[in-house]
């Protein structure tokens, strides 16, 4: 019953944070648009997380001591060596350095008492950044804080203008209690999540390039983990705001288990910066995460290592260059074939599956040409079943699921160690979902379903449908379907209207008229009795 409590209370909590944090947003944002304003409120969030983190150990630290971390004086030679002494311990645990100066409240307390504190923030800002130099942190927090912008004059037009908003929004965020010191709850973090789902609903198409909708990420989650409750390791290799990595973490740690390394690329450096304070915001040590900013297919930069889970929601039909010197590339090479210039999805693919460990499944979010189309895609699907066996399953999912593209899409699962009699899962989930005003999405029990036909596979007969789910043979594939993928083959969805007895329905339209007749004399004899005259009705 306690825990029970626990979790009612953390729910309860985590939404009036998320309604206190997207009010803020939403009403201070002015003119600017969701995804511009995004920048700004996530890194201050981020901010205010950082310091409150600071404050707390180095309150712990100096329990002992019995002081505190914000009474403690800069000016004098005693407080700058519990200053040394507190940095050295933070840069190792925290992997940064703030001073009691330094700390959010301070700086938005000035701002409230009407000092101009742009400077002063900008600066503190750098020196987060700053401290970690030369430190086995330096490259999760070099840039971190790129892209808030505080001369922009997005913020307004005139300097007075610019810190008014500012000091606005971090007094607000002043206010809100984050819950850091319970531990056993990631109200924050959840609240993060919640923010950046909010934005990107906001932003339209540019949403795809850093958000995977909730259900989808929980969906691809569970089927890398399946049967799992630990991991070495998981990937992502087109990461955005790091999501996917999280809800596999999410998902581990529900069963009990833990991740111990999260890997993830991403192309765009803006939200390589949410990425990464997304991973510190939902306490991944700096130690035990390595997301890097780059082309994946063009310069990856994990290609040596092999991970236990590898996820993925790519850029939809993305363009790459496919040149020829990726033929020799030991992630292309065996397949003889590039994927198209302009439709990168199976590079994505390939990709994905040579950083797989031999233990390993995948998942990827791709668009439904994947499945039949020709050319050269249509050779390396022909090479991933019949050389390589390593598809193992094929969703089909609801269309106008994705922000910024209503295309209907799949997931695909790949495994390395399957056997050569395995056969392949197909399921059709396209017809099974909410609807919103401009948007379906998955229900729970939309992902139920999905997760129920793979876990009973199995018990599924080779060749035979049940208008959702169906396994078959590679040699079906092959001889019958010419490696065509497209799940209406295989998953047959047609249900055939009930038959019709037309002596039946004559006779009841004989009897119904019979009735009309009868009632209509009935209504005659009345009106004659009552001497209405006959208007010609019957």
């Amino acid at each position: 019953m306690a825990d029970q409590e626990v979790k009612a209370t953390a729910e309860q909590h985590k939404k009036v944070l998320e309604k206190q944090l997207w009010n803020i947003a939403n009403a201070l944002r002015g003119n600017m648009s969701a995804d511009e304003f995004r920048d700004y409120i996530l890194g201050f969030i981020f901010y205010k997380y950082l310091s409150e983190r600071m404050h707390q150990y180095a309150d712990g630290i100096l329990a002992e001591d019995g002081l505190k971390f914000d009474s403690i004086d800069e000016s004098t030679d005693e407080g700058q060596e519990y200053l040394t002494a507190i940095k050295e311990e933070a840069i190792d645990h925290l992997g940064y350095f703030l001073k009691p100066s330094e700390l959010f409240h301070v700086i938005a307390e000035k701002g409230n008492k009407g000092e101009f504190i742009i400077e002063a923030l900008t600066e503190v800002l750098n020196h987060i950044e700053q401290s970690t130099m030369g430190t086995a942190s330096e490259d999760d927090f070099n840039g971190l804080f790129d892209d808030i912008d505080l001369t922009s004059n997005k913020l307004g037009k005139s300097e007075k203008q610019k810190n008014d908003l500012i000091t606005t929004v971090l007094g607000h965020l002043d206010e809100i209690d984050f819950c850091l010191d319970d531990t056993e709850i990631d109200v924050l973090g959840d609240a993060y999540e919640y923010l950046i789902g909010q934005f990107a609903s906001g932003a339209g198409k540019k949403a795809g390039e850093f958000y995977t909708p909730p259900m989808v990420s929980k969906l691809l989650a569970k089927l890398v983990t399946k049967d799992k409750t630990q991991l070495k390791s998981v990937y992502d290799p087109t990461c955005g705001s790091g999501s996917l990595l999280l809800q596999v973490s999410k998902e581990i740690h529900r069963k009990g288990g833990e991740v111990s390394n999260y890997y993830g690329q991403e192309k765009n450096p803006s939200t390589y910066n949410l990425a990464r304070m997304n991973m510190i915001l939902h306490g991944v040590h700096y130690r035990s995460f390595d997301i890097q900013q780059d082309d994946t297919l063009e310069t990856p930069h994990h290609i040596d290592k092999r991970f236990d889970a590898v996820v993925a929601n790519p850029p939809f039909s993305a363009d790459w260059s496919a040149n020829d010197g990726f033929k020799s590339d030991e992630r292309f090479a065996d397949y003889g074939k590039l994927a198209p210039k302009g439709k990168a999805d199976f590079a994505f693919v390939q990709h994905m599956l040579h950083q797989l460990d031999d233990s390993g499944t995948m998942a990827v979010v791709l668009p439904h040409g994947v499945l039949f189309r020709g050319a050269a895609e249509g050779h390396i699907r022909k090479y991933l079943i019949e050389q390589k066996n390593c598809l193992d399953a094929v969703i089909g999912l609801p269309a106008n699921i994705f922000y910024g593209t209503g295309i209907p899409t799949c997931i695909l699962v790949l495994k390395k160690q399957r056997k050569a009699d395995d056969n392949i899962l197909f399921i059709d989930a396209s017809a099974h979902c909410g609807k919103a005003t401009n948007q379906n999405f998955l229900r729970e029990e939309d992902l139920e379903r999905i997760l129920e036909a793979v876990e009973n596979r199995e018990q599924l007969e080779p060749e035979k449908a049940d208008k959702y789910s169906y396994v078959a043979t590679c040699k079906e594939i092959k001889d019958e379907n010419d490696f065509n993928l497209n799940i209406p083959r295989y998953v047959d969805t047609f249900e055939e209207d009930a038959s019709i007895d037309l002596e039946d329905v004559f006779n009841k339209l004989n009897s119904i008229q019979s009735e009309l007749e009868s009632n209509d004399k009935t209504i005659e004899n009345y009106c004659k009795e009552l001497e209405i005259p006959n208007v010609g009705i019957f």
